[in-house]
């Protein structure tokens, strides 16, 4: 009978390792949830390897702030990059005798607000004196195009590029539009230069006459002896039977012309006081 209950009832040794399983189980259990937890995060972190596509893709991504500018040439590297060179229109000086009445009528109007008028008429007369043979004088009209000299410094490069200092000049010009600060120093320095040269201009209109260093230039041009006035209606039917393909047709002044010429001589006359 002892031997029977002996073989029921379990050993010491035995329980011990049951027990030992039981706590291996257990302990297992949070070693498998880290495995878990360090397999998702390798999950998270893992990058996707580049394809050819997406390596490609890559490539032609912009550098630096994220944009390809319009007209740049290259590749963009650190923000900088080069402008492809811009074609200007050739620069020309049209020379003629007479201008045709569609310009005249919308370049010379003395307009207090000169929009789309961006280049300038000049019409041109020089008596010439002094010589021992008679000196026919000139006559003629010259306008500028695009971007390079303006109409006065290319009427005395291509018109009267020639002076003779035995001679007198008396040049009289009208213009469209009074000269820039530029071009009136340039006219200084030919006035200098050309001692026995009188010039006169009689403009349309003042151009940005509110800039003070356009009525510096004014100032200085009229303290070097060139006389400055502006058009008065009885000039602008001068010009347009002179330098004008009227077709035998009298000049209409148009609309305002007079009150545009009280409100443009008031103007210069506060310059030049």
């Amino acid at each position: 009978m002892a031997d029977k209950k002996d073989s029921k009832t379990p050993s010491k040794g035995s329980v011990m390792k049951k027990k030992e399983k039981k706590v291996e189980k257990v302990e297992s259990k949070p070693q498998k949830e880290k495995e878990k937890s360090k397999v998702k995060d390798e999950k998270m972190t893992k990058k996707p390897e580049k394809t050819p596509e997406n390596q490609q893709k890559d490539e032609e991504m912009p550098q630096g702030n994220g944009e390809i500018a319009e007209g740049a040439k290259g590749p963009v590297k650190d923000e900088e990059f080069e402008l492809e060179p811009m074609e200007l229109p050739p620069f020309e000086i049209i020379v003629g005798d007479r201008m045709n009445p569609t310009f005249f009528k919308f370049q010379f109007k003395n307009v207090e607000y000169s929009s789309g008028r961006n280049k300038t008429f000049l019409c041109y007369q020089v008596d010439i004196q002094g010589g021992a043979t008679e000196t026919d004088g000139l006559r003629g009209y010259l306008e500028d195009e695009h971007m390079g000299s303006h109409a006065e410094e290319a009427f005395f490069q291509q018109v009267l590029a020639y002076y003779d200092k035995s001679l007198q000049y008396t040049v009289t010009w009208y213009t469209s539009s009074s000269p820039c600060a530029t071009c009136a120093a340039k006219l200084i320095e030919i006035l200098q230069a050309r001692k026995s040269l009188r010039l006169n201009i009689h403009c349309s209109r003042l151009f940005q006459w509110e800039e003070p260093e356009i009525q510096a230039g004014l100032q200085a041009l009229a303290r070097a002896g060139c006389k400055l006035r502006m058009m008065r209606p009885l000039d602008f039917a001068y010009v347009w039977s002179t330098f004008v393909e009227n077709e035998e047709d009298n000049f209409a002044p148009w609309e305002d012309c007079q009150d545009s010429y009280d409100y443009y001589d008031e103007k210069l006359c506060d310059i030049l006081k």
